[in-house]
């Protein structure tokens, strides 16, 4: 119930500022949660099923249909400025500058793309959101989910929630993230009160119950990390495409149509220990060279930088493809183990999932390589203050932990991670009030009507 107030009062204030901004009320209103990844890290675009939840933060959007043949995109913070693109023009993405707006405009124009829109309708937006940036809790995949809810509203067409979620998926992709679709696709497939297991290749979402006396708590690191500023979200995606291609090559399947790990095991009909063994026997734990790699796969150089690297990736020289894929697999068959202790709920379920959570931290730590010291302190001090498992959550290198806590400890716990993690630390103790809460699974996006 309290949650209800809170988010009719936030409905209240948007609609007030819709109002002073553009001296009329909205039409209607659209919004798209985060979400918490419980296990499953960097592995959905490798193919493989993860499983997260929504959570109650989100993005809200206050929309009305204009005739001036513009969209107009304001936002409540005001460290976000102001936009506007004219509707007859085409619609471009600067990824070299991914400010807030740019996240909105990938949604439109993958709605666009979608129906072949000429001319989209115009539109007037005041955006608001709870999701902490750059805190690996899916804001920017949130933003686009909203834009393409909001652009498929104002425009009068429909689409399922799943094809909702694959267009928000690949439309992302604008902005220079190689994502998988795992945050897309619970924004729209969340369901309040069950964590999902998401399937791709089809896109399909599984019920999760988590155990009843298990809370989720998170807990934001506050070093803050953006996926499109930075290379190495799209360099560790570039390790995978290139280790899928050397393990085929290593087992005479040919590479040439394989871009995804996942695709190597179907192609050998191999369980996922075997591919950990084929990892420990194909690929050396040192770093490969470019030329190492050409040799290998019998390419060109040429060749390597425009079919296997990206464009923000063209400066790397050396890749860890043992350490990578052997995250990859371990990570894929934690969530199958995941997801069966769930089913089963055996006796001590709290303590298996919580060792599932600290193995898969490590294993981003060490092999993947995508935590940073403050998160590796935060986690150390969870487990220290009575959490049965923690991890990070998201893509890494920043961001927030996810940690499984026996709610009879809850309150004790959040005590001590304050004391030990927030209070020492003058910036930190500023924004613990926002980075440390308790989280249940939240629905999914949704659209309003002004009523």
């Amino acid at each position: 119930m309290q949650n209800i107030i809170v988010f009719l009062c936030r409905l209240r204030k948007l609609k007030s500022e819709f109002e002073a901004k553009y001296g009329e009320s909205p039409m209607f209103y659209a919004c798209a949660p985060g979400r918490v990844n419980l296990i499953g890290e960097h592995i959905d675009y490798c193919g493989y099923s993860v499983l997260p939840m929504a959570i109650e933060q989100n993005i809200l959007a206050a929309v009305s249909v204009n005739k001036t043949g513009t969209i107009q995109l304001a936002n409540t913070n005001p460290q976000y400025k102001d936009f506007t693109v004219s509707c007859s023009e085409e619609i471009t993405i600067d990824r070299n500058n991914p400010l807030w707006y740019y996240y909105f405009l990938c949604g439109v124009k993958g709605i666009q793309e979608k129906f072949g829109i000429a001319c989209l309708s115009g539109m007037s937006c005041v955006v608001e959101g709870t999701i902490p940036p750059s805190s690996g809790l899916s804001s920017s995949s949130a933003l686009v989910c909203c834009a393409g809810l909001v652009t498929m509203e104002a425009n009068q067409k429909s689409l399922s929630k799943v094809e909702l979620a694959e267009i928000c998926a690949k439309c992302e992709r604008y902005i220079g993230t190689e994502g998988g679709g795992m945050d897309q696709s619970i924004s729209f497939l969340a369901e309040k009160g069950t964590a999902k297991l998401i399937d791709f290749q089809p896109l399909r979402a599984t019920d999760v119950q988590l155990p009843d006396k298990a809370v989720f708590v998170i807990s934001n690191c506050c070093v803050e990390m953006n996926k499109a500023a930075s290379s190495h979200f799209n360099i560790r995606v570039v390790e995978c495409r290139i280790a899928t291609k050397m393990l085929a090559q290593a087992r005479g399947v040919d590479p040439s149509g394989l871009l995804k790990l996942v695709q190597v095991q179907t192609s050998l009909n191999a369980s996922l220990e075997e591919m950990l063994a084929l990892v420990d026997e194909a690929l050396h734990p040192e770093p490969y060279s470019r030329e190492e790699l050409c040799t290998v796969l019998k390419i060109t150089p040429e060749q390597f930088s425009t079919e296997l690297l990206s464009s923000n990736t063209q400066h790397v020289t050396h890749f860890k493809l043992h350490q990578r894929a052997k995250h990859v697999y371990g990570e894929a068959a934690r969530v199958q183990q995941f997801k069966k202790v769930c089913d089963s709920k055996p006796a001590g379920c709290i303590h298996q999932l919580g060792e599932l959570m600290n193995q898969s931290h490590a294993s981003c730590r060490d092999l993947y390589e995508c935590s940073c010291p403050e998160l590796d302190q935060l986690v150390d001090i969870c487990l220290k203050s009575g959490a049965a498992g923690s991890r990070l959550t998201g893509a890494g290198w920043g961001g927030c932990a996810v940690s499984m806590v026996p709610s009879e400890k809850v309150e004790a716990f959040l005590r001590a991670v304050r004391e030990a993690y927030y209070l020492p630390d003058a910036r930190r103790a500023a924004m613990e009030k926002q980075s440390l809460f308790v989280s249940k699974p939240g629905g999914g996006a949704a659209v309003f009507l002004e009523g």
